[in-house]
């Protein structure tokens, strides 16, 4: 029989080892010899360990279980929160667990969300990147984090938002896009958020002219979902300045006509073109002609009723 004989039996004699602080003294011999196990010198011969390390063994098998990867920027809790707040990030730490279920980016120098911006958080409930130097997010940036219900974008540099950048966080319910430099936003970044039931878009520059039509509707039909939406208020033009946008009616986009053209109108656009250019200057050198025919004939009339007679002179 080998020294010691299983896992079991080996963290039992390490924990009173440690406490003698003797495992590879005489105490050792006198265990192993009890229990009519082999002397020491036949357990080297048989590959048992001694000296420091057996204190070596002995602590790999009492140690805990070791904890899920945490960036060193960061701090990380066992219930899956990680806090990377004010740490000067530039980008989006990779080496992240995969149970955080919530990540605090606020107060970074972050500017750009390219593609996978963020590994694979299929835990991930809330992200926070407030305050940071946002100006652009890839359509897949946003890539693997479809369990998202909570997204704070606020108080950042960001312009434009395509329909596509929202689109794989089917399960979100709270967007925060308030404080950016937004002039518009068009409907379909709303309409990939089906579950969505917050939306914050107080202080942004709104630009309050027909194109933002589209946008007053969806507000108009949600009017549950928007927060803050006495701080949402026209930028420009400057008489509308500070204007509330859900003040608006139907009435005030009376002169905004949605017309949409098709291929084929624009072909024949590009058809008509070129031949009522043509048209135009054949008309413009006929009248011109008839023109300089009128003023002659005026001039001397004679002319024209006795050819031969001008001729002559």
């Amino acid at each position: 029989m080998r020294c010691p004989p299983s896992p079991l039996v080996m963290g039992q004699r390490c924990q009173g080892f440690l406490r003698d602080h003797d495992c590879w003294g005489p105490k050792w011999d006198r265990s192993c010899e009890e229990v009519g196990e082999p002397s020491p010198p036949r357990w080297a011969a048989m590959g048992c360990w001694r000296g420091p390390s057996a204190v070596l063994v002995c602590l790999l098998l009492l140690r805990p279980p070791p904890s899920p990867a945490c960036p060193a920027a960061c701090h990380c809790s066992s219930s899956g929160e990680v806090d990377c707040s004010a740490h000067a990030l530039r980008e989006v730490p990779q080496n992240l667990a995969t149970n955080t279920s919530t990540l605090w980016l606020g107060y970074n120098f972050i500017t750009v969300l390219g593609p996978r911006s963020f590994p694979s958080l299929p835990g991930l409930l809330l992200l926070s990147l407030p305050h940071n130097r946002l100006g652009f997010i890839h359509r897949q940036a946003l890539l693997g984090l479809g369990a998202l219900q909570e997204l704070d974008l606020s108080n950042n540099y960001l312009t434009v938002l395509t329909p596509e950048t929202f689109l794989p966080l089917s399960s979100l319910v709270t967007l925060n896009l308030g404080s950016n430099r937004l002039e518009g936003l068009e409907p379909g970044v709303l309409r990939s958020l089906p579950q969505l039931q917050a939306l914050l878009l107080q202080d942004n520059p709104w630009m309050c002219s027909c194109d933002i039509l589209p946008l007053w509707r969806w507000l108009s039909h949600n009017r549950e979902k928007v927060q803050e939406k006495n701080l949402l208020l026209c930028r420009v033009p400057e008489q509308l300045n500070k204007y509330p946008i859900m003040a608006f009616g139907n009435e005030s986009f009376r002169q905004c006509q949605e017309t949409s053209l098709s291929a084929w109108h624009y072909i024949v656009f590009l058809t008509i073109g070129p031949f009522s250019f043509m048209a135009s200057i054949f008309f413009c050198t006929f009248m011109g002609f008839m023109t300089v025919v009128y003023h002659n004939l005026r001039r001397d009339p004679h002319c024209w009723k006795r050819p031969h007679i001008c001729r002559g002179h």
